[in-house]
């Protein structure tokens, strides 16, 4: 009776041994099962461009200030408004000028006396040099008519000054566009009596506008007077522009320097004032890089995986860099003889075992591409 005992616990032990290694077998056969089939690249050396990103405003290139010239007028007339585009001489507001009109009036008609009075000393001058000739004119008599005759002539050109003078006067009623542009304010209104210096418009020179940008003083040496700029206005317009200048001086609160990068005159739907971002162009340089397809956001950090000999992945954290087309730069993290997933890591572990297949030549072409 024991020995029957006996043999059945030892059946029922060699019972759970066997499926206790059935187990672990099936769990061994699962460690070793392939998770996911993957294509693999390396890491390809392309040469990419260099830029800086910046923010800033757009601004007019350069804005004239046009005010009254003359002093205590009215106006009776203004042909612009705001946003109106000008061509250089063109009126743009008109003064009243009955006053400075019956002034040179005055001013002529006294020119016109002087000139005659200025001509009946000439004849006295010459009648006298001919006397004195003759002995009939003392040397002090002879100078007396001369200088009546000078005198005359003096006035003359006093006279001719004064109506130069009220003809200026007249014409400063007519305000004119000291350039072409356009109109961005208007101060002037009709009836209002303006004096001397008074602001009446300000106009946008050529119609141009420049993007200011702001930059770090550690970015400032490595920007070259005439580098390209890409620049997109809150308005969504995309702008191509050139460096035209490097502020001479840095912010003393900010610490960033401002960088005038000038605009094509028709600017769209960009207007002055406006915040726009900007990217400024420094060269190119050579990176290595990946397909974009193979980096991984987690946890707002970007990761690659890598496949080993023995077909298990590995999780990289990396830092990344500059994009061109599909392709990203890798800036650290990576070796550049390293088997990189080309895609599908979002569905991968650190650890996972794959099926390797070789990336085909098409998805290599972009790296070859940006090489040249």
């Amino acid at each position: 009776m024991k020995k029957s005992v006996v043999w059945v616990w030892a059946g029922v032990l060699w019972g759970l041994t066997g499926v206790a290694q059935a187990a672990d077998d099936r769990q061994s056969a699962a460690a070793t099962k392939p998770s996911l089939t993957v294509n693999v690249v390396t890491p390809q050396t392309a040469s990419m461009a260099q830029k800086i990103s910046a923010n800033g405003s757009l601004a007019a290139w350069q804005e004239a200030i046009i005010g009254a010239e003359a002093n205590g007028l009215k106006i009776t007339e203004v042909r612009v408004n705001v946003g109106d585009r000008v061509q250089r001489g063109d009126v743009l507001a008109v003064l009243q000028a009955d006053t400075l009109r019956a002034e040179l009036a005055q001013a002529e008609a006294a020119l016109a006396e002087a000139t005659a009075s200025a001509q009946e000393a000439k004849a006295q001058s010459d009648r006298a040099r001919s006397l004195q000739q003759q002995g009939f004119f003392s040397n002090a008599q002879l100078s007396q008519t001369l200088a009546a005759d000078a005198s005359a002539q003096a006035r003359v050109q006093s006279a001719r000054a004064m109506v130069q003078l009220q003809s200026v006067r007249l014409s400063q009623t007519q305000v004119r566009a000291p350039d072409g542009g356009v109109i961005s304010a208007r101060q002037a209104t009709v009836g209002s009596v303006v004096g001397a210096g008074t602001e009446l418009f300000r106009l946008i020179r050529q119609g141009r506008i420049e993007w200011r940008a702001e930059v770090t003083a550690a970015e400032i040496g490595r920007i070259q007077v005439g580098a390209p700029v890409q620049v997109k206005a809150a308005s969504g317009q995309q702008l191509q522009g050139k460096v035209r200048m490097v502020a001479p001086s840095v912010d003393a609160q900010t610490r960033n320097a401002i960088v005038y990068v000038d605009l094509p005159a028709a600017t769209g739907s960009a207007r002055a004032g406006m915040y726009a971002q900007g990217e400024i162009a420094l060269g190119q340089s050579q990176a290595l890089t990946v397909p974009q397809s193979a980096v991984v956001v987690r946890d707002g950090f970007s990761y690659v995986y890598t496949v080993g000999p023995d077909q298990k992945v590995s999780q990289l954290k990396v830092q990344t860099g500059r994009q061109s087309g599909d392709r990203v730069e890798v800036t650290s993290g990576l070796k550049a003889d390293a088997r990189v997933v080309a895609s599908g890591g979002a569905f991968l572990n650190h650890g996972d075992t794959v099926r390797v297949v070789e990336a085909p030549a098409a998805q290599a072409a972009p790296a070859a591409s940006a090489n040249k």
